[in-house]
């Protein structure tokens, strides 16, 4: 038996919480995995994990074992590190999750920079406005927006979004310009945007001095994803309220025109955020970092 692979392996079992996931992210065979963890528990005498059909637990002993063992991992992999060099010349591959307009109105075409500075580095992006789970997954990092609720992850703030609500020319020449919000919720339609998880109706959030007013809408399309919502305002399906950031193209162009200039919400807060109790490589820590700095210009 290989003993730091078993170990590694039981780790990854322990985040993850099951046998397939684990092998998955380690480009494994499940039946590999499998042994090498029975392989373990015969070796230290004693069961790490409970299994059913359904799930995988951990043990009392098996708790223990991944708390002592976790902490060994992440220092040989530091020292690693530096023998490397990579601390310096980080190398490896970063794995990445972060929404549609995020994704391809920020992130992706300023990569070729980040590329040029970190020529080692490989990134897998994966773009999805639906939330993750950063262990299970073995997700490196993910960019969130709005307030960060989950206690046993590690932030960094990467900056604030404004909003703006928008529409075609056509559409706005054909239902007129909305004065209020409210009016959103009769004949001009808001195209409404919806969870991809829940498929719940996310409102709308509209502000102007101390008045506050939330439209859900009643259009004819509701869309899950942030680059849709974008294309249906272009193809004059209704009014959208989205990130400046991810329309400021469109609106300078005039495929887009603002309305209700004077009712913004307060600036929406984007984060990085990641596990706090697995080793923070450089090549994760440089990419952190590099997000930091290339939002610290978003309006």
């Amino acid at each position: 038996m290989n003993h730091l692979l078993a170990i590694r392996v039981f780790a990854r079992v322990v985040e993850a919480g099951s046998f397939v996931k684990a092998a998955d992210s380690l480009k494994m065979p499940k039946a590999t995995v499998s042994k090498l963890i029975r392989d373990l528990e015969a070796f230290l005498h004693v069961r790490l994990l409970q299994r059913t059909t359904r799930s995988v637990t951990v043990t009392a002993e098996g708790a223990r074992y991944y708390e002592q063992t976790a902490k060994v991992v992440r220092d040989l992999d530091e020292i690693n590190n530096n023998i490397q060099g990579t601390q310096s010349n980080p190398r490896g591959k970063v794995h990445v999750n972060i929404g549609g307009t995020v994704a391809t109105a920020l992130v992706i075409p300023a990569l070729p920079a980040f590329f040029a500075r970190y020529p080692d580095l490989k990134v897998e992006l994966g773009v999805s406005d639906q939330v993750i789970d950063l262990i299970s997954d073995n997700v490196d990092c993910v960019i969130r927006g709005g307030t960060v609720t989950d206690t046993s992850l590690a932030t960094r703030l990467l900056g604030k979004a404004s909003c703006t609500t928008c529409a075609s020319p056509a559409y706005l020449e054909r239902f007129g310009v909305p004065l209020h919000p409210r009016e959103l919720e009769g004949p001009q339609h808001i195209v409404s945007y919806h969870a991809a998880t829940t498929n719940r109706l996310i409102p709308a959030v509209f502000q102007r001095g101390d008045e506050r007013v939330e439209v859900t809408g009643n259009g004819v399309l509701s869309v899950n994803e942030s680059n849709a919502h974008i294309v249906a305002g272009l193809a004059g399906l209704g009014v959208i309220h989205t990130f400046t950031y991810a329309v400021k193209a469109h609106l300078a162009s005039g495929a887009l025109v603002p309305v209700l200039q004077d009712w913004r919400p307060a600036p929406y807060p984007f984060h990085v955020v990641y596990p706090p109790n697995r080793y923070l490589s450089s090549r994760v820590r440089v990419f952190i970092d590099w997000l930091v700095e290339h939002f610290s210009t978003l309006e």
